[in-house]
């Protein structure tokens, strides 16, 4: 659930920046992809420390 909610809030986000063509665009498409990041990462699904840590 967490998941869908990072998702609309990033695309929530991403949308009040949206007058700007492409730059819009990529602006949402960032946004969201974080949100869903960090929606999945709330639920437990992933572990961001083990995905930027170095080996």
């Amino acid at each position: 659930m967490w998941s869908i909610v990072g998702l609309a809030f990033g695309a929530v986000l991403g949308l009040s920046g949206y007058f700007g063509g492409f730059a819009a665009f990529t602006l949402v498409l960032l946004f969201g992809a974080a949100g869903f990041l960090a929606g999945r990462a709330y639920d437990g699904e992933i572990n961001l420390a083990d995905m930027f840590s170095r080996r």
